[in-house]
């Protein structure tokens, strides 16, 4: 049985902020209008499928590890497939960890179940939705990890939430590439996409029925407190916000995360001509009548 520890857990990433964190965290917040209307997966788009549900190597509540229907658990650490390392945050990195509980993280797993923020956690991470997931009830979908050359997917499936509830389920997707592919315009080199998200809190994080207490959170981590967040991140209502929506990202020099805003249409381009011509006709009568 997990204990409900929401509240000490707040207080321990409290405590080592407090001992590790510049005394200014460098939180950047994301607009929700930055989300892009979707309505599937990146997969969906690309084909070749959801790939393999993860087997659990460390983590987890109860007996877990060995098994794909978890609670806590993750899988790691998994290499990535790519030419060049990943750059996040100044560092370099190699392999990550695929983490239950909607987000995946470098140097170490994380079995945490209720956020802090991202930018809170004790290891670098990248969340797309980090809640209280459990897959342990027949009726929830599972965490499968896709590994192409220069480019990872990870997917949390119709997935359940604490404890072994199945009633409403969550699908959200993490699409992350290496320096080597080739970027179509107008995406990026990180993407989330949200599918159906029926739930946003387990009952360990203050939560009933899959919400109130601690909502799930969205973005991005280096470990010591510094990150870039979604506004409304571990808030009520943000598995709404969240739901058929995408949300692609570069990254800077940095290693930070820098989402891109949404590419006009072509029929948007005409329209913006258009009316650039119209207020050029505009000003030039203005300028004869005023001769």
């Amino acid at each position: 049985m997990k204990i409900k520890k929401a509240g000490i857990l707040a207080l321990a990433g409290f405590a080592w902020g407090l001992s590790m964190a510049p005394v200014f965290a460098d939180v950047t917040y994301i607009p929700q209008s930055a989300l892009q209307a979707s309505t599937g997966y990146y997969t969906d788009s690309i084909g070749g499928g959801l790939d393999t549900p993860a087997t659990m190597t460390g983590g987890g509540n109860a007996a877990n590890v060995g098994g794909q229907r978890n609670d806590d658990g993750f899988r790691g650490p998994i290499s990535l497939n790519w030419t060049n390392p990943l750059s996040f945050f100044g560092n370099s990195y190699t392999q990550f960890y695929a983490n239950n509980n909607g987000n995946i993280s470098f140097n170490q797993g994380i079995s945490s179940y209720t956020p802090t923020g991202p930018q809170g956690a004790t290891q670098p991470i990248i969340s797309p939705f980090f809640a209280d997931v459990d897959t342990r009830n027949s009726l929830s979908g599972l965490m499968n990890v896709r590994n192409d050359p220069n480019q990872l997917i990870v997917t949390w499936d119709r997935v359940g939430y604490y404890s072994s509830h199945a009633d409403r389920l969550n699908s959200f997707q993490l699409v992350l590439r290496g320096s080597d592919f080739v970027v179509p315009a107008g995406q990026g080199r990180i993407g989330f996409f949200w599918n159906t998200m029926g739930w946003e809190t387990g009952d360990a994080s203050g939560g009933s029925g899959g919400f109130g207490g601690t909502p799930g959170a969205v973005g991005f981590g280096d470990g010591s407190n510094n990150g870039t967040v979604l506004t409304g991140s571990i808030q009520n209502g943000i598995a709404g916000v969240v739901q058929n929506h995408q949300l692609w990202f570069d990254i800077n020099v940095g290693g930070e995360p820098v989402y891109i805003s949404a590419i006009p249409e072509p029929e948007s381009y005409a329209l913006m001509g258009a009316g650039l011509s119209l207020l050029g006709w505009v000003g030039r009568r203005k300028k004869l009548e005023a001769s």
